[in-house]
């Protein structure tokens, strides 16, 4: 060997890499050899991730909108979700519930840390989700009404006191509503929602709104371990047609969201293309308080008039499957029974309608959305098939509407909650911000759905109830659900495959390749 070799017997690989030089290393009786140098070595390595740029950075505002991936780039959240959708430690590194299932006590793990130094502890996660709970524009509000008030019990345990039994809290606080903001930082709330301070796996170093915004590795994350990258630098996305061809020459690295008109382009292009599920569907938005729809057989007729495998062929490419509820099949919340429910019958839709009293063309209807998508042109045709009039608007503050319960025929797509209970609420509950048409509720919601909440998520008896909370869901006449479609990622080669946890971007254990 020569005078520059190093012997990695017993010595911390990158404290040895850092030297430079010949490297020989034992692994099954065997020595091997590899030349590594010092700029090599330390290089660090650096994740150019495309993407539609937050427009929030706080997390109750940002609210439970997939962009919540972005945000999860700077803070830990109290639970998270393994690869089946099942609660998981997170800040938390376990939960107790009492016997009567309305108190649960989260247990933290010591000695955390936010990147400003202060102390992650009880009070911290206490005083979280009181302003979660409280803030003039949380948009978290709606999803904490089972929480009555908060204690710290101790620095590493605090106990929520609910106002009902509901044993979805441990996966209700995970990355959609549990991401936990420094309380320094939270003081001045205006400025940490343009600039993160969490405890998750980076800190923010740079940020330029609409354009740009840089993190480096946070080493006080509690899983830093298993974060091999460096630098995130999280830039606005080019147009769709571009993108592929960004990734191509290395001026991006990851995207999510990509169009699926483009997949065979990426493949073409040598790029990894990566499908992964997700707990949601598009769906129809109907406000049955409102005519023509307060008819059940004008709602009835569109029911069979939508074609959704025409759905899966012209919005998802193949890539979709067509849906009655807002579940994928072989989720535990998943309704078999429901799986069949008004099959595509156009005949019978026109029967409906004229037995409601409707001649082809008597009912137009504002069509109010948020943008102009393929999806939305096909709902447009579909009803037009059957007679029914439906004038598409895009609508800037689509929200403001849709959410005040105003528009009378709209559309949406959700990526879904962890909390199958929360997806259910969230859709057809009477305050559920998915609910065009509450107070409705389906006959019966109400009952049902307590006796799911109210179930421990590991009884025998967990799936049987969320199914029967889901069938009874889907009699309800304000949502007709269409497809539902993966979220497709494209990377390249050199950025390693990601955790396929649903409907979340995970960078733990990620590698780049030089």
């Amino acid at each position: 060997m020569g005078k520059n070799t190093k012997y990695l017997i017993g010595v911390p690989i990158l404290a040895a890499l850092a030297l430079g030089g010949t490297f020989v290393w034992y692994s099954n009786g065997q020595n091997r050899t590899s030349t590594v140098t010092s700029a090599q070595a330390q290089k660090p390595k650096v994740l150019r991730w495309a993407a539609l740029l937050n427009a929030h950075w706080d997390p109750i505002v940002q609210g439970s909108g997939y962009n919540f991936n972005q945000t999860a780039i700077a803070y830990a959240s109290l639970t998270e979700i393994d690869e089946n959708g099942k609660a998981a430690p997170g800040l938390a590194q376990g939960w107790t519930y009492n016997q009567a299932g309305d108190k649960v006590t989260f247990h933290l793990r010591p000695g955390l840390k936010f990147q400003d130094g202060e102390p992650l502890n009880a009070e911290a996660v206490k005083l979280y989700l009181e302003r979660a709970k409280t803030q003039k524009n949380s948009a978290l509000a709606g999803d904490l009404t089972s929480i009555g008030s908060v204690t710290a019990d101790s620095d590493t345990d605090v106990t929520l006191n609910l106002t009902q039994v509901d044993h979805q809290i441990p996966l209700l606080l995970g990355r959609r509503v549990a991401q936990i903001t420094s309380p320094k930082a939270a003081q001045d709330a205006q400025k940490l929602d343009q600039w993160p301070v969490g405890a998750g796996p980076f800190r923010v170093v740079e940020y330029v709104p609409e354009s740009h915004i840089y993190f480096e590795k946070f080493d006080g994350y509690w899983d830093a371990k298993n974060i091999h990258i460096d630098r995130i630098e999280l830039s606005a996305a080019p147009d769709a047609s571009q993108l592929v061809a960004s990734i191509q020459t290395g001026v991006y690295d990851f995207a999510y969201g990509l169009n699926p008109s483009q997949i065979e382009v990426a493949k073409k292009a040598g790029l990894d293309v990566l499908s992964y599920p997700v707990y949601s569907a598009a769906n129809i938005s109907i406000n049955v308080r409102k005519p023509p729809f307060d008819n059940p057989k004008v709602v009835d007729a569109i029911r069979y008039a939508v074609n959704r495998q025409e759905f899966v062929d012209k919005v998802t490419f193949g890539t979709g499957v067509a849906t009655t509820q807002p579940f994928p099949a072989g989720y535990v919340a998943y309704d078999a029974q429901s799986a069949d429910l008004w099959p595509y019958n156009p005949e019978k839709a026109k029967q409906l309608l004229a037995e409601a009293g409707y001649k082809p063309g008597d009912i137009k209807v504002d069509f109010v959305v948020r943008d102009p998508s393929t999806a939305n042109e096909l709902i447009q045709r579909q009803l037009a098939a059957i007679g029914i009039s439906a004038k598409l608007q895009v609508a800037p503050d689509w929200a403001t509407p849709f959410f005040g319960k105003d528009l009378v025929l709209s559309s949406y797509s959700t990526t879904g909650r962890e909390s199958p209970v929360q997806t259910l609420t969230a859709h057809f509950g009477p305050k559920g911000p998915l609910n065009l048409a509450g107070p409705y509720v389906p006959e019966g919601f109400d009952a049902a759905i307590k006796v799911a909440r109210e179930t421990p998520l590991d009884s025998p008896d967990y799936a049987k109830n969320l199914q029967a909370a889901t069938r009874v869901a889907l009699q309800g006449r304000a949502l007709v659900f269409t497809y539902g479609a993966p979220t497709l990622f494209v990377k390249s080669p050199k950025i390693s495959a990601l955790p396929k946890i649903p409907g979340q971007i995970h960078l733990t254990g990620v590698t780049i390749a030089e």
